[in-house]
């Protein structure tokens, strides 16, 4: 599979670097996303017959964090469970649309329900593209009023190039789901546009969306009536908007504090089971090593409860879903010996590594 290669010879979308979301008021850094969001892309993957740790694997992400609403997950670990999702889907047309028809208003939290109590689908849409970085895309969406018409317009060009058609389609079709729960009535949606050629992509786009698809545009589109996107929405609430919309403003400054935190835990766990010390993480994030260390201080942690951390989740991981040997998975972690990584899981759980593979695996 030409996907398959392309990742291969990249060594995965870790090697890649994301950019902010246009459109929202967030910074350079990345913003941080609820683990929980990613539990649509496990279901997605059991009902397609892939099973859940192949999806997980090489991201640090364990099944029993996807159930902690607290867990947070960074760009390149949502981009490597894509990645996998991609690469052990059969073949198949437009994967990623169906999978975008999966989310939902409630499925995003705050976000979502700061959408559901606007004033019109014109200013929800409006409001999401303001903290899109809230939610999962990573298309650079905009909207215009052409006319009688109201546009929302995805870029998907700065995504990495083996997942760009899936993102785009996952992105577009979960835009087109939210605008149809959020209006409650009838035909929502004029029409979709794609720049890419029509075909059995396109066809099966159609058949999932029941709405006329345009090939070979200019843009990828969602493409409405005006007057359907200004029609007052019957759960609009003139209070709970504001409060909604500042918790979406806290949440977004606190997950993009948390940023760099997330960006070391990604550098560990490139860098595991070789030299992986502060000081090779902080030039990797183009920062110095005093500055690292203050700028964890601020977010109350360190490197080395990081390294600790991240050491931990692979560990359960692992002794969960391998049989690596004891050895094997302590100089994969990062441990001058086998006797230093159970002193540590000692530690953590209490039992040894032996005495609790067991309990997972079962």
């Amino acid at each position: 599979m030409a996907i398959r290669r392309a990742f291969l010879a990249r060594g995965g979308p870790f090697g890649h670097s994301l950019r902010s979301h246009p459109g929202s008021t967030m910074s350079a850094e990345p913003v941080l996303h609820s683990l929980t969001i990613s539990q649509v892309i496990l279901n997605f993957a059991i009902d397609h017959g892939i099973d859940a740790d192949t999806c997980l694997a090489g991201t640090g992400i364990t099944r029993a964090m996807l159930q902690d609403p607290n867990q947070l997950a960074t760009p390149e670990q949502e981009m490597r469970l894509i990645e996998n999702l991609v690469l052990a889907l059969p073949d198949q047309a437009a994967p990623g649309f169906e999978l975008g028809l999966r989310y939902s208003v409630s499925t995003f939290g705050t976000w979502g329900f700061t959408l559901r109590t606007s004033r019109s689908l014109r200013e929800a849409i409006e409001r999401a593209l303001r903290y899109i970085a809230l939610s999962t895309a990573y298309c650079a969406f905009s909207s215009a009023v052409e006319g009688d018409r109201f546009i929302v317009c995805a870029d998907p060009s700065e995504i990495p190039l083996p997942l760009r058609q899936f993102l785009l389609e996952r992105d577009m079709g979960t835009a087109l789901n939210l605008m149809r729960e959020l209006q409650l009535t009838g035909r929502v949606v004029r029409h979709l546009e794609f720049t890419g050629r029509d075909g059995e992509a396109a066809d099966r786009i159609r058949q999932l969306s029941g709405l006329p698809v345009c090939c070979a545009a200019p843009r990828n589109a969602v493409v409405m009536d005006l007057e359907v996107a200004t029609t007052p929405l019957p759960t609009f609430d003139e209070h709970l908007v504001r409060v909604l919309e500042d918790q979406c403003r806290q949440l977004l400054e606190r997950r993009q504090i948390a940023g760099i935190a997330g960006r070391v835990r990604q550098q560990l766990l490139r860098g595991l089971g070789q030299v992986c010390g502060l000081d090779e993480v902080a030039r990797a994030l183009h920062l110095s090593s005093r500055s690292l260390r203050r700028r964890l201080d601020e977010e109350g942690t360190s490197f080395r409860d990081l390294v600790e951390d991240t050491r931990r989740q692979l560990a359960e991981q692992m002794l969960g879903t391998t049989d690596m040997k004891l050895d094997e998975l302590a100089v994969h972690l990062g441990y001058a010996d086998t006797a230093s990584f159970t002193r540590a899981f000692r530690r953590w759980h209490g039992v040894s590594p032996g005495q609790y593979r067991p309990q997972r695996s079962g």
